[in-house]
């Protein structure tokens, strides 16, 4: 049986990786934010308005222990996910947890052009961007490190390269 979450800041490439590796193993992929948005019908932005963090933060455990119930799956959480409630320990619990863990400047880098996508980035100078995505990673870093793997996601750029991390995820959870 496979169940493997993948855990990291937004722009790390959870899903990304998460597609290219599911697609190898053969089994399905889940995006969290996306199975929340098409359970609930509303994005999760509207939903976190809507409700509160504290709320979505709940909504968003039930959803996880949902799909965590799956076999032969590889899970993409949101970037928060892993630092509220006993996330991180159930995780690790039900599957395997891979943190992609993923510099600054090359969150930089991808979030730089999402952020008309990703609206809590919206606005956001370069300069208040960068210390954004710093101060939240490193916030972050003390749950995201309770993975039983760390992986450098930084070399996901195109399409040789998420191969190659393909290959290299599969060598490392053999």
């Amino acid at each position: 049986m496979i169940r493997i979450f993948l855990i990291g800041y937004m722009g790390a490439g959870k899903t990304t990786l998460g597609k290219a590796f599911a697609r190898k193993l053969d089994i399905p992929f889940i995006d969290l934010d996306w199975y929340i948005e098409e359970r609930f019908h509303k994005s999760v932005r509207s939903l976190f308005e809507e409700r509160g963090e504290a709320a979505f933060r709940e909504l968003e455990r039930n959803m996880l222990h949902e799909v965590a119930a799956i076999e032969n799956v590889i899970i993409s959480t949101g970037g928060g996910t892993p630092c509220f409630f006993d996330n991180m320990e159930y995780m690790n619990a039900a599957g395997t947890t891979v943190f992609l863990d993923v510099n600054p400047k090359v969150l930089f880098r991808r979030l730089r052009v999402a952020t008309q996508s990703r609206p809590i980035l919206q606005g956001k100078k370069d300069d208040e961007l960068f210390s954004f995505i710093k101060e939240g990673l490193e916030k972050r870093r003390l749950f995201y490190e309770q993975a039983k793997y760390i992986f450098n996601g930084e070399r996901l750029d195109n399409r040789w390269q998420i191969d190659e991390s393909v290959r290299q995820l599969e060598e490392i959870l053999k």
